[in-house]
């Protein structure tokens, strides 16, 4: 793939053929000791002409730490346009991203709890697709039983920024990889304090016993900027997995995108979504 380090002017003017942003609410709970009811909200990006006779592969996105559901596509609009450009021009096939959030609550997001990024494995999966998917027009063509959101994994995809890269990785990747084939972590994995051998031993575990049971990744896209506060760990982590891994391949099921100069700020992480969407679903 060829790489370029400044999103293209043209992505960000506005085209006619303009998809359309909803909110999608559903019910969760906190999947913790009290075991709280939520009612949660998730923004649903739908490109130009959506047909809900069709079929179309899902990306949920992730906002990072302090932000909610709103961040990709309300409080940065531009982004719904890059997405239009995109469609638009073929540069992508036209494809729902639904944008939801791992905190609770309005409240919740204040409480700076990294465990967030893993417990949000269960809404996930019990969840989140089961009601994108049955409103949706997904490739389960409203079926949400687990043995459908199982068949269809090669048409869905998981990425983040920030604390929303590290829910790629362990609410996506880890935890519910037989429900999605594409990842796209933006901007580090374990976070400062991390561990990162734990990170790697994670990741080979993760493909290996995925090959046992015949789920293949199809791509992983990892992205980050080199002056970026989380590369440094990102960078470690996956060169380390790649030496001990032999399934992940570079240029076959797996990449680092790099921006020199980037750091961790929205110019960026669009631009790595704007990779990400031309590699995932291929």
């Amino acid at each position: 793939m060829n790489y370029i380090f400044e999103m293209p002017k043209e992505m960000l003017k506005e085209t006619e053929k303009k998809g359309t942003v909803e909110l999608l609410e559903y019910e969760s709970q906190t999947y913790d000791d009290d075991a709280k009811k939520l009612h949660k909200c998730a923004w649903v990006y739908l490109p130009y002409d959506y047909d809900e006779n069709k079929q179309y592969n899902i990306l949920y996105l992730m906002h990072g730490g302090g932000v909610t559901q709103d961040w990709w596509l309300k409080t940065f609009p531009d982004t719904v346009t890059i997405l239009d450009n995109m469609i638009e021009q073929k540069l992508c096939d036209p494809r729902i991203v639904v944008t939801p959030t791992f905190y609770h609550d309005e409240e919740d997001k204040n409480v700076h709890d990294e465990s967030r990024s893993e417990n949000f494995k269960f809404e996930l999966r019990n969840d989140l697709i089961p009601a994108a998917e049955k409103k949706y027009a997904g490739f389960s063509k409203g079926d949400v039983s687990e043995a459908s959101l199982i068949a269809t994994r090669d048409h869905r995809a998981f990425a983040g920024l920030s604390l929303g890269s590290m829910t790629t990785y362990r609410a996506a990747f880890y935890n519910n990889f037989d429900l999605f084939a594409y990842y796209g972590p933006f901007s580090g994995c374990c976070g400062p304090f991390g561990d990162h051998e734990a990170e790697v031993a994670r990741i080979c575990k993760t493909l290996e016993e995925g090959k046992e049971k015949g789920y293949e990744l199809k791509y992983m896209l990892c992205c980050n900027g080199d002056k970026d506060i989380a590369f440094e760990e990102h960078k470690d982590i996956m060169e380390k997995a790649v030496k001990k891994c032999d399934l992940l391949v570079k240029d076959k099921n797996y990449d680092f995108f790099i921006i020199p100069g980037g750091v961790h700020d929205m110019k960026a992480w669009q631009l790595h979504l704007y990779h990400a969407l031309q590699v995932f679903f291929k």
